[in-house]
């Protein structure tokens, strides 16, 4: 009986040892009062989201063994204004993959950011929240291709310091409402992109691209890129970026070109300004009619290591054929939108 008892331990021991697994809970709770315009009207109104998305998320990891890694991401969006689901077509709408990974890189399955959404996405970056230029420009890394359904991506290993790559191609992209489903003899949503980024020594660069088929024989194709670089002075971080969106029967290809600087005003607090220039925004009319300017500012005072308060402004003086507008309020032609926030951001 006691043998069989250490026999019973020491298997018990093995398997812990070899498939140790954790599973973690976080998440981000982000509520502001703004008062957004669109042309001549103004609403004053508790919003979500404008910091950070609020969301809701499990990542585990299991050790198999050899280097050999399981991995998962199940994320959904929450509306800290009224508590409803970020997106009421779908739950884990930001994100849903497994993978492996090892001393190959990592292979991951599900939805997940695109390759350019990823860049975007990253606010420590540029940003794509509905105070953001990318969001507000209505790009393809910032709003329509932001992640990708039926996704297979591979992120390469890290074989130079600072440098990451992936590639990924998507069978059904979908979009942000509706999920891409496969459907013999159509190419809507085949969606394939990569992107390269290096960070060291205070000097960041990144360069992301997607081509996706916008019509079931696939003759119709999105096409975006986004570069940007940037360099941490200590004092500032001073950051250029470039994107191009362009579809194939579109009369113009749409283009935002912007500049933004980080400055650590002290330990706890920071501020942000950034111009952009939106060139040909609704890609159907040539000239400075379609071109808007973007103008914002944002401050934040980190109350602890979790907990930030914040400010927000945005301007945007739209040509008199745009009507860009600021965290999704509805705006007319030619009309200048503006929207100012404050709130608070919990990460957990």
């Amino acid at each position: 009986m006691k043998k069989t008892l250490l026999a019973l331990a020491a298997i018990a021991a093995s398997s812990a040892s070899f498939a140790q697994s954790s599973v973690t809970l976080y998440g981000v709770v982000d509520a502001s009062l703004e008062s957004v315009k669109g042309g001549d009207n103004t609403v004053t109104r508790v919003s979500s989201d404008n910091l950070a998305t609020s969301r809701l998320g499990f990542r585990g990891t299991e050790d198999l063994g050899g280097g050999l890694k399981g991995n998962f991401v199940l994320e959904t969006a929450v509306k800290a204004d009224t508590g409803a689901q970020g997106n009421s077509a779908r739950f884990f709408e930001r994100a849903a993959w497994l993978g492996l990974s090892g001393g190959f890189g990592e292979l991951r399955l599900g939805r997940q950011d695109s390759s350019a959404g990823l860049l975007v996405g990253n606010t420590a970056l540029l940003g794509a929240q509905g105070y953001d230029d990318f969001k507000i420009a209505g790009t393809f890394a910032g709003d329509k291709y932001r992640r990708l359904d039926n996704t297979v991506t591979y992120v390469a290993p890290a074989m130079v310091p600072g440098l990451t790559a992936q590639v990924q191609y998507s069978t059904a992209a979908g979009t942000s409402a509706a999920a891409g489903t496969e459907t013999y003899g159509v190419d809507t949503g085949k969606t394939w992109g990569f992107n390269a980024q290096y960070a060291a020594n205070g000097l960041v660069a990144g360069l992301g691209y997607l081509n996706g088929k916008a019509n079931a024989s696939g003759s119709e194709k999105d096409t975006g890129a986004v570069v940007y670089a940037g360099y941490d002075f200590s004092v500032a971080k001073l950051t250029g970026y470039y994107n191009m969106d362009k579809t194939t029967d579109a009369a113009e290809i749409r283009r935002l070109v912007g500049v933004r600087v980080d400055v650590p005003v002290s330990q706890q607090f920071a501020v942000q300004a950034s111009v952009s220039k939106v060139k040909n925004a609704t890609t159907a009319i040539r000239g400075d009619e379609d071109n808007a300017t973007i103008v914002a500012l944002k401050g934040v005072y980190a109350l602890s290591k979790r907990t930030s308060v914040y400010g927000l402004f945005t301007n945007v003086n739209n040509g008199d054929a745009a009507n860009l507008n600021v965290a999704g309020y509805a705006n007319t032609a030619g009309n200048t939108a503006r929207g100012l926030a404050v709130g608070v951001a919990h990460k957990f």
